[in-house]
């Protein structure tokens, strides 16, 4: 090899030596940022876990404190309620016995 050649070799391999080391610090930023990223996945994961435990501790709260005794009310109301259908029977049957016996009657 001539010096020149020699010389722009030298010249190209430290271009290459400097780009491995640009290289090798983007790839400890890199994973510098995926660690970052795994931390914080691993945190929402856990915060989205504790959201469903309190979200459905405060439902079955709901649940116990309002619903219940609501259902409850319900069907204390329903047992008291008259059976509509037997007194619409009856009427309708009365309505029609004094049709009859107005009819006859005359």
């Amino acid at each position: 090899m001539t010096p020149p050649e020699t010389t722009a070799l030298t010249t190209e391999l430290a271009h290459l030596r400097g780009d491995f080391a640009g290289f090798g610090r983007d790839l400890g930023e890199i994973k510098t940022a995926c660690a970052v990223l795994v931390e914080r996945s691993n945190r929402t994961e856990q915060d989205v876990r504790d959201l469903r435990r309190d979200m459905e501790e405060e439902v079955r709260k709901v649940r116990e404190e309002e619903v219940k005794p609501l259902e409850t009310k319900v069907e204390s109301m329903a047992a008291r309620q008259w059976p509509l259908q037997s007194v619409a029977a009856l009427a309708s049957a009365t309505a029609v016995g004094l049709g009859i016996w107005t009819a006859v009657g005359r």
